[in-house]
């Protein structure tokens, strides 16, 4: 019988580096189309040259906040401790909780666009954190 834990898995490492890629994907797609990124939340795009400077720039904030959380999930699961890399994923299940939460909030519509996948990265930061290992 194998005395590996299940927190060890290299598949795990894998999944992590698909959620990353996901992120950093987001993030680019953010800063580089702006009023494309924002159909993810169900909002228009304005109307007025200065409101779309301001929502361009706040996509850009965005943008950089999902190109970070990509690149925190890549160098923990290259680099780090397996339970850094379950509590960093767990911490970006909070943030699609959040983004979710402001898309029902705001529009009535489009939470499921970030809920979805937020149990997904519970699911595998706590198996990276232990839950799932015996003692």
């Amino acid at each position: 019988m194998s005395t590996t834990t299940l927190s060890q898995s290299p598949y795990l490492s894998i999944a992590a580096s698909v959620f990353a890629t996901i992120f950093v994907g987001f993030g680019a797609n953010a800063i580089l189309r702006p009023q494309n990124a924002l159909t993810f939340f169900e909002f228009e795009y304005p109307a007025s040259a200065p409101d779309r400077r301001l929502v361009d720039g706040l996509m850009v904030i965005y943008g950089a906040r999902d190109l970070f959380m990509g690149l925190a999930i890549y160098s923990a699961a290259y680099f780090g401790e397996r339970k850094s890399l379950g509590w960093t994923l767990i911490a970006a299940s909070g943030v699609a909780f959040v983004d979710g939460a402001v898309c029902k909030a705001q529009v009535g519509k489009g939470e499921w666009n970030h809920w979805g996948y937020a149990p997904a990265l519970t699911a595998v930061g706590s198996v990276l954190v232990g839950v799932l290992d015996r003692a």
